[in-house]
């Protein structure tokens, strides 16, 4: 039994894990993966104090010329012309930053940006994208600093080195508005200002645009409810100032968003970063997250949150989850590895089943939609369930194929909560649940 089930997962692209909540191992370091024959770099030729940025492209002749660049502004240079191999290098050297393509072979960026954003490891290392097509606002939105679209002049990136140059050099600034005296202040105790990071704390949405015009800031911690002008009024506000338009906003609030100011918030996230957090030690993830803070070197009380956040296993155990899957295999699957952590699983191999399965089981913890199934799809189910208020906060995450890129903005669009790309890797998926589940 237990080699069928091998075969099975091997099948599905799934596979079993031990269930005790550590993060995720790197790659294998393949030799015949990771030497890349096009170009030459310079990883053996990396010395103590070196400024490392690893180019993870498919394209020989732009990965030369990125390396090129790379070296005239002062970094040492490691060249990845596949996904894993980058992804295995991204462990192996802890680049200072990481330039990043979308389209590549063993592994998509976008299954790379994943990993990287949550692995402990690997998590702070800025993740500069240079890509052709769209999905900026997913990417900065998984934690990327930076997305530049393709065709990309020699002149345009030595200007994006120059920027990475400076963000690895400058103090990170966090701007909290919160009107709340005593809430602003335990923000701020729980972010803590420190050697990596800055926190300028206000009252009002007045005093943070007065904030945001005298400095450069990396994230926000917004509260929605405040006096005269509103966190919505803000959110439209810097909207409409490209200036801001790309700050990650974390709405951190304990009121229950109405339908609508949901979809209020759904219409400034096309251009604002927004995500929300519940619980003190999903602020400091979040924040940690976006401020690209090295977890090793919190102290250890706000490491111990994260890692309790990340890998406890009791964040799962006993949590009801819904698979809403046509597919019988990726079904038992999941199933499989869902129930070795504890959790109760409920099955629905339609939008129609699955509806019906969660107006009977309104309990039900976080949903698994998978995105491809006849009649009605992913994308209808997922919209019917937050037509129903009591749904409203009910963690989604959708089972997209990672070839059509567009699945994951059409995901989003229609109330997903969160994606993961087929096949799925299981470390990825109870990571980000644990994320969602976690209270």
């Amino acid at each position: 039994m237990e080699h069928e089930l091998g075969e099975l997962f091997a099948d599905v692209g799934l596979f079993a894990t031990e269930g005790d909540g550590a993060p995720p191992e790197p790659p294998e370091l393949d030799p015949n993966v990771l030497l890349p024959s096009e170009v030459r770099d310079d990883r053996d030729e990396i010395g103590e104090g070196d400024r490392v940025v690893l180019i993870v492209e498919d394209d020989a002749d732009f990965a030369r010329t990125e390396l090129e660049v790379a070296r005239q502004r002062g970094f040492k240079g490691i060249v990845a012309m596949r996904g894993d191999s980058g992804l295995a290098l991204a462990h192996a050297f802890k680049p200072d930053a990481i330039i990043l393509d979308m389209a590549l072979p063993g592994m998509d960026g976008w299954t790379v940006l994943d990993h990287l954003k949550h692995h402990p490891e690997t998590r702070h290392i800025p993740v500069h994208i240079v890509s052709a097509g769209d999905g900026r606002q997913n990417a900065l939105k998984a934690g990327a600093v930076a997305f530049l679209e393709k065709p990309l002049t020699k002149e345009g990136l030595d200007d994006a080195f120059g920027d990475i140059q400076t963000f690895i050099d400058r103090v990170k600034n966090l701007l909290v508005v919160e009107d709340d005296s005593a809430q602003r202040d335990s923000i701020v105790e729980l972010v803590g200002s420190g050697e990596d990071v800055d926190v300028t704390a206000v009252s009002s949405s007045e005093e943070a645009l007065a904030a945001l015009q005298a400095k450069r800031f990396d994230c926000m911690v917004l509260d929605l409810k405040l006096p005269e002008m509103t966190g919505f009024d803000l959110l439209e506000q810097l909207k409409s100032d490209e200036r801001f338009a790309s700050i990650p906003v974390i709405v951190y609030t304990g009121k229950e968003l109405t339908r609508g100011e949901e979809t209020q918030l759904k219409r400034v996230s096309e251009a604002i970063i927004v995500k929300d957090a519940s619980s003190p030690e999903r602020l400091l993830d979040e924040t940690s997250l976006f401020l690209h803070r090295v977890e090793r070197k919190l102290p250890q009380e706000k490491r111990r949150m994260l890692e309790q956040l990340h890998s406890a296993d009791e964040v799962l155990r006993g949590k009801r989850i819904l698979i809403v899957d046509d597919d019988v295999r990726n079904v038992f699957a999941l199933t499989s590895v869902l129930e070795a952590a504890g959790m109760e699983v409920l099955y629905a191999e339609n939008g129609k089943d699955g509806l019906a399965t969660l107006a009977a089981n309104p309990e039900v913890d976080l949903v698994l939609m998978d995105i491809m199934m006849p009649e009605m799809d992913g994308y209808e189910t997922i919209r019917a369930i937050r037509n129903r208020q009591e749904f409203n906060q009910l963690p989604i995450i959708s089972l997209t194929a990672k070839a059509m890129k567009g699945d994951r903005e059409k995901s989003i669009a229609s109330g997903a909560s969160d994606y993961i790309t087929k096949p799925v890797d299981t470390d990825q998926l109870l990571s980000l649940m644990r994320v969602w589940l976690y209270k």
